[in-house]
């Protein structure tokens, strides 16, 4: 791997596409890091620049190419390198140290428990205690068999049962289980709901962003184990080499600058200079500015430049332009920002 080049793990999935996954296409080219064939499925290389090397994978086997140093930065879901963390930890007994350095505010998921709906105990706590006093066996259906492992024996140590229940076995749905005792976790593709439901496991850990389905089923959720987004990783290492570091800081500042622009505009407006202590008074009052407005001073006018939050801000755009314009401001212009950048400290890592 060249020194001169970062190594970035492209993942396949949703948020390939740009109608899904908080559309990873746009937001990597309004960063300036413009690509082609990845929307396609790959190869993926990035047209504006020479620094930056797409390795197209899926985010389930990142965690392992970060730690092996395949890869130098990865994105994907946190969940996922954090399943992988876990196997690697508890059935492997190896520890892997991987470091997130920027959440991209999109493809937002929660992993929760899952219980049918009559089951009258409203824990985790209480749904494990019950079950363990009539069988051996936990029964877990899930497409994230560690981060459940992990959930279930951290319940059992709470509940002074992990001594009894410590043996695991981690398996394809419905193979034969390894083991007589403890937490049998069944490996699926999916549709966990439909199995809690109807009984080929006592409980899962489910995907889900909205709960939709998980109440369609009628299904009953214990908990909320593990909350997710969209991030960027990397293996601390990569900090041992000053070329790739730089690499990696330009990076993710200009994903940084990207992310924090969306939902922003920018009001540009004209004020009469007899009329600017009543505007500055106005933004002010209203968090429109930061440290001081920005602002050209002519003789008889000012121009003024704010940035406005559309996305729930306590004063709406409508507003803002409305009371400006009541002030006395005039050519008040609306712009798109694509990037907003406050300085270098945003991403220190």
């Amino acid at each position: 791997m060249s020194n001169s080049k970062l190594t970035i793990g492209m993942p396949a999935g949703s948020l390939a596409n740009p109608t899904r996954g908080g559309n990873l296409i746009k937001l990597l080219e309004d960063s300036g890091f413009k690509t082609s064939g990845y929307e396609a499925g790959g190869p993926s290389v990035f047209k504006t620049v020479n620094f930056l090397y797409g390795w197209d994978g899926r985010p389930q086997e990142f965690s392992s190419q970060l730690a092996l140093e395949e890869l130098d930065v990865a994105i994907a879901g946190d969940d996922w390198i954090e399943e992988r963390i876990l196997e690697f930890k508890l059935e492997y007994n190896t520890q892997i140290d991987l470091q997130r350095v920027l959440p991209l505010n999109r493809g937002g998921v929660k992993l929760v428990g899952i219980v049918k709906g009559d089951t009258e105990l409203d824990t985790t706590e209480a749904f494990l205690n019950d079950l363990t006093e009539k069988q051996d066996l936990i029964v877990v259906a899930t497409e994230m068999p560690y981060l459940a492992l992990n959930w279930l024996r951290g319940v059992l140590q709470k509940i002074d049962k992990l001594d009894e229940f410590n043996d695991f076995s981690v398996q394809k749905y419905k193979s034969p289980s390894k083991i007589k005792k403890g937490v049998l976790i069944y490996e699926t593709w999916g549709k966990t709901e439909s199995k809690v439901l109807n009984g080929g496991a006592d409980l899962g850990l489910e995907i889900t962003q909205s709960g939709s389905a998980i109440k369609n089923y009628g299904l009953k959720i214990l908990e909320t184990v593990y909350t997710s987004q969209t991030s960027i990783w990397i293996n601390p290492t990569l900090k041992n080499n000053e070329e790739k570091c730089e690499l990696l800081n330009m990076f993710l500042l200009n994903i940084y600058g990207s992310i924090n622009a969306e939902n922003k505009v920018l009001v540009t407006f004209n004020v009469p200079n007899t009329h600017r202590e009543i505007i500055e008074n106005y933004l002010n009052e209203n968090n429109l500015f930061a440290d001081e407005p920005t602002m050209s001073v002519g003789k008889t006018y000012t121009v003024y430049n704010i940035q406005v939050d559309t996305s729930g801000s306590k004063v709406p755009l409508a507003m803002v332009r409305y009371q400006l314009a009541k002030l006395g401001a005039t050519n008040i212009d609306t712009l798109p920002i694509q990037s907003s950048i406050q300085s270098l400290e945003a991403i220190k890592f």
